[in-house]
């Protein structure tokens, strides 16, 4: 792909603050890891986002979609071919009595505190995820007993053609951090949410809990992806890892939470081979002791 080229003909579809050249991913990725993407383009339209996959088809390109970042690990070498990131250029909502309609790139957050502002409950264990809605929408995201589609009424879509979809929650198919939209073309653009009016004091206490659990617990002074695998069924990943003795197991950059063994963190220089080579630790020590095989949770992109 010749990079100049590409950079040039997106140039006329994006003003220029939208699209970076050999951008280090490790600005875009909770990790604070990972090589440079070829291009990265943020479109602010779905008009613009056509056009870029319109673009993308017809020569060919190689492309990804991401969101705030918070799930992913990028690898050293980077991403070859087109990033298109979805994050406050794409992050406009509404609210109209107890409906929310929001773009893929809202932060789960910012949708949780306007959600207490309007009294409105059944998203307070969504709101400390610290990833967007489109992403959120793609894994089914979750924590401490609740789901994101539980709130979910509908889910617009553009395939890689640029053609317009509408998914039902029904439609969606929602398993445990899985939707119709894992592994699939689909690139979400914006959902409607349908809560349920509540107590201010009640919601904001709640929310308030969560958050104490999840500091208190969670070791979310260090950059990471949340919870590195996923929760084995009959078991917990971080008692798992605990068991094996592998609390505060460090390698170079790299180490397994001394808070919450569930979370490979970066302790200020890590590479991304550096967490991948802990996670591999983690994975054979555990599957050696237990013959449990873990999961990532995280999404592994990129090139060593």
């Amino acid at each position: 792909m010749n990079k100049e080229l590409v950079y040039n003909d997106l140039l006329k579809i994006v003003n220029e603050e939208d699209i970076k050249i050999d951008e280090p991913m490790k600005k875009h990725i909770s990790f604070r890891v990972g090589g440079p993407a070829d291009i990265l383009v943020r479109p602010r339209t779905e008009e613009q986002l056509s056009q870029i996959l319109k673009y993308i088809d017809e020569n060919a390109l190689p492309y990804l979609i991401i969101g705030n970042g918070s799930n992913l690990l990028v690898k050293d070498g980077g991403i070859r071919g087109i990033v298109i990131e979805f994050g406050d250029n794409f992050n406009n909502f509404e609210i109209d009595g107890n409906i929310i309609k929001a773009q893929a790139g809202a932060l789960l957050a910012v949708l949780g505190k306007a959600a207490l502002r309007e009294e409105l409950t059944g998203f307070e264990c969504i709101s400390g995820i610290p990833g967007s809605l489109g992403g959120g929408l793609a894994m089914n995201a979750g924590a401490y007993g609740g789901e994101i589609k539980s709130v979910v009424k509908s889910v617009r879509v553009m395939n890689p053609k640029g053609e317009i979809f509408e998914f039902s929650n029904e439609e969606m198919k929602f398993e445990y951090r899985r939707s119709i939209l894992t592994n699939s073309d689909y690139i979400v653009l914006s959902a409607v949410l349908e809560l349920q009016k509540g107590n201010y004091d009640e919601i904001k206490a709640f929310m308030a809990d969560l958050t104490n659990r999840r500091t208190t617990k969670q070791p979310l002074n260090l950059p990471s992806a949340g919870s590195t695998f996923k929760r084995p069924e009959g078991h917990f990943a971080g008692k798992l890892i605990d068991d094996c003795g592998l609390r505060g197991l460090t390698l170079r950059g790299a180490q397994v939470s001394e808070k919450h063994c569930g979370f490979v963190v970066n302790i200020g220089d890590a590479t991304a081979k550096d967490i991948l080579d802990l996670m591999y630790i983690v994975k054979s020590t555990v599957l050696n002791k237990f013959g449990v095989t873990l999961e990532e949770e995280v999404k592994i992109l990129g090139e060593d």
